[in-house]
C-alpha cells in the first residue's frame, strides 16, 4: 500500500473515531428509546424511558451536545408529561386521521411533541411546538420523517402517561 493511501486511511479512521468519541449518547444503558427524530437542521429529539419504567426523559440537541433535558430530576417524571390523541379510521372517504401529542411544561414554555397523519392528503408530520405561555408566541420545529424511530401510540394503552381527553 502506498504512503498516500495509508495516510488517507489513517485520517479517515481518526475522523470517524473522533466523531464517535464526541457523539452524545441520548439513550443511557438503562434506557430504551420511545420516540426520536431529527429536525431539518440535524438536531435530535429523543424521548427515552428507563427499562423498568422508572422514568421518562426528553432530550434535545446536536450530535455532540444535549442542549436541553427534561425533567431535571427523573423522580416522578411520568407525572410531568401528558399524552393526547385522536384517531378516526375510514381512510379518505371518512377523512381519517391519527393525531398523537406528548406535552410538558418547563418554566414559561409549553412543549408539544406531535406525530400526525391525515388520510385525505396522505401526509404525515412530526415535530415539536414550543409556546411561550406569556406572549403566546409559538415556534414550530419540524422533524424529518425519514429519521423517525419509535412511536407515541404505545401511550394509549400502557398506562404510563396521563391521557388528556381535551
Amino acid at each position: 500500500m502506498n504512503q498516500k493511501k495509508l495516510t488517507l486511511l489513517i485520517t479517515l479512521f481518526l475522523l470517524f473515531s473522533c466523531s464517535l468519541l464526541f457523539a452524545q449518547n441520548y439513550i443511557l444503558p438503562n434506557e430504551v428509546l420511545v420516540y426520536s427524530f431529527e429536525n431539518q437542521k440535524g438536531k435530535k429529539l429523543v424521548l427515552g424511558k428507563d427499562k423498568n419504567n422508572q422514568y421518562l426523559i426528553y432530550r434535545f440537541g446536536t450530535a455532540t451536545t444535549i442542549e436541553f433535558e427534561y425533567p431535571d430530576t427523573t423522580k416522578e417524571s411520568w407525572s410531568k408529561f401528558t399524552y393526547s390523541y385522536y384517531s378516526r379510521g375510514g381512510g379518505i372517504q371518512n377523512e381519517g386521521m391519527d393525531l398523537n401529542y406528548v406535552t410538558f411544561t418547563n418554566g414559561n414554555y409549553q412543549y408539544v411533541i406531535y406525530d400526525t397523519y391525515y388520510a385525505v392528503e396522505d401526509t404525515s408530520e412530526i415535530g415539536i411546538k414550543i409556546t411561550n405561555l406569556t406572549t403566546h408566541k409559538t415556534t414550530t420545529i419540524r422533524g424529518n420523517y425519514a429519521t423517525k424511530k419509535g412511536s407515541l401510540i404505545g401511550f394509549r394503552t400502557n398506562n404510563l402517561l396521563k391521557i388528556d381527553d381535551e
